[in-house]
């Protein structure tokens, strides 16, 4: 009996001996303890929690070298390899998780309007019922800050730049010509539906060294991945109608939308002080095919269509029967993207798209066909390292071929054009320093075969997060562009135009609302200028154009504060001049106004089922040139006011009736003057305002979802 307790005793003291402790301290990076974090051997029942001091300790009978774990909600796990014996009173220090929620994002200069920016997301409804937007892309976001209102032309103009300086890409992928073409004072419309995009991008400066050819901004529209229901949409308007369906099958679904629209019952109900000798018409149509692989990659073709045409004689105090203008332009648009997973966190998104443009124009007795093909590949390769270090690089071409051929007054027909090819390169890295300190660091190269050029663009952007709600942003960035088709169309022997962009950003977000104020500026370099009125073959060309753009931005959204009611407020203060074109002197372009400012607001009403919305939008006066005094863009117009109503009536969960006025009150704007080519006997020139086409502009439209599988509600979607 002896023999066996000395032996037990004996085995319970080596076992003693055999153990070891574990020990140590656990706090986050400002040394706060940190209470109930997981710390255990990796494969191995051995472990304990920390307690409020952030203290731990355990034993084991693990020998030799082993994985000691930390980890804990928010914070990136701690692994720790070394022999078992030394893990001895260690202090441990956790940090942030910068993917968890709440973490900085690198956002100067840039508006998110998707799933994941619930704050500032524009639905597509949203889009079509915002008051003065008229279901266009482009004229909702005419309301964000960093826009100017330049009503007669309908592009996007930012932060004192042209409306070619901000480029729009699908997918990723390039747009060559995203405006349906018009007369001149008859603003333009975005190609593209609504309806077949999740999320919108709205870069107003600072944006990835992904994208190029871009001096002021960048809009990048991205199509739905993956529809949730089959449904069909049928709309009916007054100016038209329109009809799309989505079908869904296996790993694959395809939606298609198509729309007529004539203005003929318009123009004959309201006339201005044009005469339609063939009122606008337009035939358009959409569609998109997805399809899912079994590792979870996606293709997607995008193909776009589009006709317009009419014929009108402009009211111009230089002709006396008026200015004819007729016009029938041609647009294709194919786009083709893949995105896939593989590897060790690698992720490769690559893509294809062609534009064929093709018009024909009658200006007076001038005929002139301009056919242009462009296109562009790209290829991106993104590589996640870790949580705080990702790096993304790719290469991309664009291509394209312009020709015109011009037919003065049934004379011999002339042709021009140019063929450019630009390969760029960029490289950009993200890193997290911490869950509230973050940078993005890339660098884009260009080299354009017409211009036998090579630039070289270095952007940098660095956010930091003060609290809970609020971060800084800076960026700073150069960019370059091609000079213009209507330059290069005559002559080759340029440099790219070029700008710099340094932005000062504060955010404040919280449920349902966001605060934003962004400072910027603008250096603009070699920019082109020549000596006639307008380019033409004769013209004396070259590169020695200058300018600046300087302003501040402000917005400010609230949704459900007001019980029902969805409102923003943007502000933008803009002082820009430049020294380009035919420009005699530094002046401030006649498009950019010093002072814009929106209000949205949209209000439900149960009792009545229906959304009301107004929309008001002001602009400073813009420069024009007064023949009769000395100097350059030397007045100025008057201040531009707008206000615009909207309803929109739920008949039931699948239609809604929408009614919209712009501009409700009749408010005479004007956009600048012409002027006589001659003096008057008194020596004075007479002018001519330039004014918008109709006072006011009526629509009446109704929307019905069909749904294959259940019932869609609309009244989700306003």
């Amino acid at each position: 009996m002896k023999h066996i307790l000395l032996f037990i005793f004996l085995s319970c003291q080596l076992s003693t001996i055999a153990q070891n402790t574990i020990s140590g301290n656990v706090t986050d990076a400002k040394n706060n303890p940190i209470n109930g974090a997981n710390v255990y051997l990796d494969g191995t029942y051995d472990g304990t929690s920390t307690n409020d001091k952030g203290e731990f300790s355990f034993k084991t009978d693990e020998k030799g070298t082993q994985n000691l774990v930390i980890s804990f909600i928010s914070f990136e796990p701690f692994i720790k390899t070394a022999d078992v014996s030394s893990l001895k009173n260690l202090k441990i220090k956790l940090r942030d998780d910068v993917s968890s929620l709440g973490a900085v994002v690198i956002n100067a200069g840039t508006f998110e309007a998707n799933e994941k920016a619930k704050v500032t997301v524009l639905k597509p409804l949203d889009i079509v019922t915002t008051a003065s937007a008229l279901g266009d892309v482009m004229g909702a976001l005419q309301t964000l800050p960093g826009t100017s209102t330049v009503d007669e032309d309908g592009r996007l103009f930012v932060r004192g730049g042209e409306a070619e300086e901000t480029q729009i890409f699908v997918d990723g992928i390039r747009v060559f010509t995203p405006y349906t073409p018009s007369a001149n004072n008859i603003p333009s419309r975005g190609r593209f539906s609504p309806f077949l995009f999740k999320g919108i991008s709205f870069s107003t400066g600072g944006y990835s060294a992904e994208y190029g050819q871009a001096l002021s901004g960048v809009l990048q529209l991205n199509t739905i991945d993956e529809p949730t229901e089959e449904k069909t949409d049928v709309s009916f308007m007054t100016l038209g109608l329109g009809v799309g369906n989505t079908q869904i099958w296996e790993n694959n679904s395809f939606s298609i939308n198509t729309s007529y629209i004539n203005l003929a019952p318009y123009q004959e109900a309201f006339p201005d002080r044009n005469t339609w000798k063939n009122p606008v018409q337009s035939l358009s149509g959409e569609m998109v095919y997805r399809h899912k692989f079994k590792n979870e990659s996606l293709l997607k073709l995008y193909g776009a269509f589009s006709y317009t045409d009419f014929d009108v004689i402009q009211d111009n105090i230089n002709y006396d029967e008026g200015f004819y203008f007729g016009l029938k332009n041609r647009n294709l648009y194919f786009n083709t993207s893949y995105k896939n997973k593989f590897g060790d966190n690698w992720r490769i998104e690559t893509g294809f798209s062609f534009t064929n443009d093709h018009s024909n124009l009658k200006i007076i007795d001038d005929l002139v066909t301009d056919n242009e093909n462009s296109m562009h590949f790209k290829v991106k390769l993104k590589k996640q390292f870790s949580n705080r270090f990702k790096v993304s690089f790719g290469s991309e071409y664009f291509m394209a071929n312009f020709n015109e051929a011009y037919t003065a007054n049934n004379s011999n027909e002339i042709e021009y054009g140019f063929q450019n090819n630009i390969f760029a390169s960029f490289v950009e890295t993200d890193i997290f320093f911490s869950k509230n300190l973050a940078t993005k660091i890339g660098v884009r190269a260009e080299h354009s075969e017409l211009l036998k050029e090579s630039t070289i663009s270095p952007r940098v952007s660095l956010a930091y997060k003060v609290n809970k709600n609020a971060q800084f942003s800076l960026a700073y960035g150069q960019f370059y562009q091609n000079p213009k088709n209507e330059y290069l169309k005559f002559n080759t022997d340029f440099k790219a135009e070029n700008t710099s962009h340094l932005i000062a950003n504060y955010q404040h977000t919280k449920q349902g609302q966001i605060f934003r104020i962004e400072a910027y500026l603008k250096e603009y370099k070699d920019l082109v200028k020549f000596d006639n009125n307008r380019p033409i073959f004769t013209s004396n060309f070259n590169n020695n154009g200058t300018g600046f753009a300087k302003g501040l931005d402000i917005f400010w959204r609230q949704n459900g504060k007001i019980k029902n009611t969805d409102y923003w407020v943007s502000y933008s203060y803009l002082d820009t001049e430049r020294d380009y074109k035919n420009y005699p002197t530094t002046a401030r372009p006649n498009f950019a106004s010093k002072h814009n400012l929106s209000l949205v607001a949209k209000h439900w009403i149960a009792d009545w089922k229906s959304q009301i919305g107004f929309s008001y939008n002001f602009a400073s006066g813009r420069n024009y040139t007064n023949p009769n005094e000395a100097g350059f863009l030397n007045n100025q117009t008057k201040n531009y006011n707008s206000l615009s109503l909207n309803w929109a009536y739920l008949i039931d969960q699948q239609k809604i009736l929408y009614f919209s006025v712009n501009n409700v009150l009749g408010t005479q704007n004007v956009f600048g003057y012409n002027y006589k080519n001659s003096a008057e006997p008194n020596g004075n020139f007479e002018r001519q305002a330039i004014t918008p086409n109709a006072d006011r502009f009526f629509f009446v439209g109704f929307f019905w979802t069909i749904s294959n599988h259940k019932k869609t509600n609309q009244l989700d979607n306003l």
